[in-house]
């Protein structure tokens, strides 16, 4: 049977591929630390459970609006005034069958065969595979440390070529945690309107971000805060509702709602018609169950546990950080928001050879943690970086400590 070629391009998500394998292990006895996945430990907070149960019981089961439920983009619209002190028109807010759903009508809309997306590398494999639907071509662009590992404008204008269109970054980032700041964020939107391109701003981790005052850092980590200057939508900074800024969210991070698949997109206002006519043709309305749980997501009592939450990975971060440092291995810049750390693996084991693939490996069928090699994110030093997600409680997180420096010990004996 013949298969489309741009099937070869896609690599395997090696994220759920080390998710299945670490069950399987499961299966056998083994007792495995997630830190793989990018799935919050928490069950959906229970306002969010028992608008489901409701909906189901109500019989809300059909289909919606491809747009979304009117009340939902209502209700987005109003967290971006209550949360963030912009005014969006709901009208502009599209809900969508997850923010994967959201990029693949965006790339559908906006991305002609040969057109160049510029992106960061590394970054989520998705933003670069999603696009190739279209016959686009991702371009990554390296990024480290020293720009925060994000995608500046005076990066992307370097390498803006003719059949550029358009720009997809995300803050806060995966695998990096990276947080873009006030000046970046709108110098990339500058860049985007004077090369009439485009800028899409993948936010779906939006609200897991970790200011100072949330928690003392460990003194190792100090200047891994939030800084006055990081913005928390790219809709503080660009309010023509015309302006080509595309801003990608989702209920599945901040929200606790992974397995409902609902997303959101704030989209300029000449866009709207046309991303309806491909979201009623590509799968004609987002899960209505799914969308009545979203709305109590929103609630006030919902906000607290989601508030409370984001505290313990604040926590979660700090202890992980601390720990792999004092493993040796390289965090130069403490991630500000999401529930990643993407760590450079000691350069003792770099100068044994030993690459990010064959650690993960060894790691979980030897030691029972689960976690990614950084070849999962790009190709910029991937061999040499693991992402941990620390999506698993602090007991869970000393433990995989633990069993990272046996691995280490192991690694040393073996070599």
């Amino acid at each position: 049977m013949r298969f489309a070629q741009r099937t070869e391009a896609i690599r395997a998500f090696q994220v759920m591929e080390l998710m299945d394998r670490a069950r399987k292990l499961e299966a056998g006895g083994m007792d495995v630390v997630h830190m793989e996945v990018g799935e919050p430990d928490f069950v959906s907070a229970d306002p969010i459970l028992e608008a489901g149960q409701a909906a189901i019981a109500a019989g809300h089961t059909g289909y919606t609006s491809a747009l979304g439920l009117p009340a939902l983009r209502q209700a987005v619209a109003d967290y971006y005034r209550d949360y963030h002190a912009v005014t969006v028109d709901p009208q502009r807010v599209v809900i969508t069958a997850g923010a994967s759903g959201a990029l693949m009508l965006l790339s559908a809309l906006l991305l002609e065969p040969g057109d160049e997306l510029l992106l960061a590398d590394p970054g989520y494999p998705c933003n670069r595979y999603i696009p190739l639907f279209a016959g686009a071509v991702p371009r990554l662009l390296p990024v480290g440390p020293d720009t925060a590992y994000q995608l500046d404008a005076g990066l992307a204008a370097a390498h803006w070529s003719g059949r550029t269109r358009g720009m997809l970054v995300a803050t806060p980032a995966n695998p990096t945690g990276s947080v873009l700041a006030r000046d970046d964020l709108a110098a990339l939107a500058e860049l985007a309107a004077a090369k009439q391109g485009w800028l899409l701003v993948d936010e779906i981790y939006q609200g897991l971000v970790y200011p100072a005052e949330l928690q003392a850092l460990p003194a190792a980590a100090q200047h891994g805060a939030v800084a006055a200057d990081r913005v928390g939508t790219v809709l503080e900074l660009v309010r023509d509702p015309d302006a080509p800024v595309f801003v990608l969210n989702s209920f599945s991070k901040y929200f606790g709602m992974t397995g409902w698949r609902i997303g959101w997109m704030v989209v300029p206002e000449s866009a709207v018609t046309l991303i309806e006519r491909l979201a009623q043709n590509f799968y004609i309305a987002p899960s209505s169950i799914g969308q009545h749980a979203a709305l109590a997501a929103l609630s006030e009592p919902a906000m607290v546990i989601h508030e409370q939450r984001r505290r313990a990975f604040c926590d979660r971060r700090n202890r992980l950080v601390a720990g792999l440092q004092q493993l040796e291995f390289g965090v130069p810049r403490v991630p500000e928001g999401a529930f990643y750390v993407y760590a450079e693996l000691p350069v003792a084991l770099q100068r044994r050879g030993i690459d990010s693939a064959t650690f993960c490996d060894r790691l979980l069928a030897g030691h029972g943690v689960a976690a990614t090699p950084g070849t999962d994110f790009g190709e910029y030093r991937a061999e040499a970086h693991v992402r941990f997600a620390y999506t698993a409680d602090i007991g869970r997180i000393d433990l995989a400590l633990e069993r990272m420096a046996a691995a280490l010990a192991a690694f040393t004996d073996a070599l």
